[in-house]
Parts: C-alpha cells; structure tokens; sequence
C-alpha cells in the first residue's frame, strides 16, 4: 500500500491514498498506517484522488480514522473523491457524517 504523507498549511496532515480501491482486500493495511500517521497529527485530510473504488469495509475503515481523529479532540477530512465514489457515499449518508471538499486546498484552507 502506498500512502504519501506532507504537512501543510498549519499543521494539517495531508495524506495521498495511492491505490485504486479501498476495501476488504486492503482495509487493515490501510487502517493500520493511517492510524500510524495519525499519532503525530490531530487534523488529518486525506487525498482520495487516485480511488475509484470503496466498499463497506473501506467505509468502516474512514469512519474509524474519523472517530480516532476525533477522541484527540482533532478532525479527519476527505477530499478529490471521484463522482463514483462520492456518489456510494451520497447513497449511504456516509456525507453528512464525513467532510468531504472538492479540492485538496479547500480541506486543508477548512481548518483555519
């Protein structure tokens, strides 16, 4: 799996997902990494540009980063989803629990 990580604008971590889909196939190597990342990091957004891909698992796997971003009191955001990926997230509500930007620079501006 292959996560490219860079800390911009004022200490947002801005995550890279490189792989085409995210699901059962690869869900904890994800999951395990992210999270790994994550320790340094309170507000965390990751760049989905490169997925085409998400299942239920993949979706667990978003919502458990949000919930540890979360319990340290910071915030985990989505962006660049292409439209079919947004729109399985449209379908199940998975937007109004997620914040999703169109852009890399919209996320990472949204935390100043």
């Amino acid at each position: 799996m292959e996560l490219i990580h860079e800390i911009q604008g004022d200490r947002v971590l801005l995550i890279h997902y490189q792989e085409d889909n995210l699901d059962a196939s690869n869900v904890r190597t994800f999951r395990d990494a992210v999270q790994t990342l994550m320790q340094t990091q309170t507000r965390i957004v990751l760049d989905m540009s490169q997925l085409k891909f998400v299942d239920s698992s993949g979706l667990g796997a978003l919502i458990s980063c949000l919930r540890d971003a979360n319990s340290r009191k910071g915030d985990f955001r989505l962006c660049a989803m292409a439209r079919p990926v947004f729109a399985l997230f449209e379908l199940m509500r998975m937007h109004r629990v997620l914040s999703i930007h169109d852009s890399v620079e919209e996320a990472v501006d949204s935390f100043v």
